[in-house]
């Protein structure tokens, strides 16, 4: 620990610039992941614990797609539509059939999963560490802001996030279509006797999950090291995102994402060797404060 080092940070105009900044992707990559997480939990349901697989499996197909075509652009659309298009595939075939079952039937369909995923990854692209590396679009001298360095790189990641917040939003706020996914979320037997079938709603809902995970991975890909097993981490970081936001709340998964980039960014300053448990401490202490999360509603008595 090393609070000496962390207290000159903050009192450092650059090194608050440098950390915010680092705080922010990482809590870019997470809101994209956790957003998607928290929209199949809020419709469906369904704790998926197969989502960070999904965040994986978005970093090879991306890793590949650019290795064919050069284009960061492409190739992260390719990975978002393909893990989206396999995430519908998955939910008609094996989630469907659980949405009712107890929790631990659940966890053990993705679990497997996980596994399968993970080998699966390793049969086509092997088990070894790979690389995007920056792509040449990116490779451009970074912002200097108070005598902080800010990639190129992070700016474009962050209004991505910031983007795709803002579509979500206004869809499930201003839409029809919104209205009639929080609604099959609120009352399924209603929307189904109003015509609608929750079926599609359910399944358009795990597949768009899956392309904001397949995104967070492409994204993420020349940033990261791709390797079996990358969503593991990600996913535990992903529930203490939920849980901190309020299960079911994409606002909230936004406001506990940037909270716990932050936590990890300036946190591994102070506390290199404690930077896990500095997420559990700051998820610890809000729900001491708030059970149902910062943005999740109080259940009824």
């Amino acid at each position: 620990m090393d609070p000496q080092a962390l207290f000159e940070c903050v009192t450092s105009v650059s090194c608050i610039v440098t950390q915010t900044s680092t705080g922010l992707i990482v809590g870019a990559l997470l809101f994209l992941v956790a957003t998607g997480l928290t929209l199949i939990f809020g419709v469906l349901g369904i704790v998926n614990f197969a989502h960070g697989s999904l965040y994986m499996l978005g970093a090879y197909v991306a890793l590949t797609a650019y290795r064919f075509t050069e284009s960061f652009m492409v190739a992260t659309l390719v990975a978002g539509l393909l893990v989206g298009l396999f995430s519908l595939i998955f939910e008609r075939l094996f989630i469907r059939r659980v949405y009712n079952a107890d929790v631990l039937l659940q966890l053990l369909v993705c679990y497997a999963f996980i596994l399968i995923l993970d080998d699966m990854v390793k049969v086509i692209w092997g088990a070894e560490f790979q690389s995007m590396g920056m792509p040449a679009a990116f490779q451009a001298p970074p912002f200097f802001i108070g005598g902080g360095i800010v990639p190129v790189f992070y700016v474009v990641l962050i209004a991505a996030a910031a983007v795709i917040a803002l579509v979500l939003w206004y869809v499930l706020s201003k839409t029809k279509m919104g209205k009639t996914v929080r609604a099959a979320a609120h009352n399924p037997t209603m929307t189904a006797a109003l015509g609608i079938n929750p079926n599609l709603i359910y399944a358009g809902v795990f597949a768009c999950g899956g392309l904001l995970a397949g995104l967070a991975g492409a994204l993420a890909a020349p940033v990261r090291s791709v390797s079996p097993g990358m969503g593991f981490s990600v996913l535990i970081e992903s529930f203490i995102v939920t849980v901190i936001g309020g299960m079911g709340s994409v606002s909230g998964a936004l406001i506990g994402a940037l909270l716990i980039g932050l936590v990890r960014s300036f946190g591994s300053i102070g506390f290199p060797d404690f930077v896990e448990g500095t997420m559990f401490i700051a998820m610890a202490l809000i729900l001491i404060l708030k059970p149902s999360g910062l943005m999740g509603k109080e259940p009824r008595v």
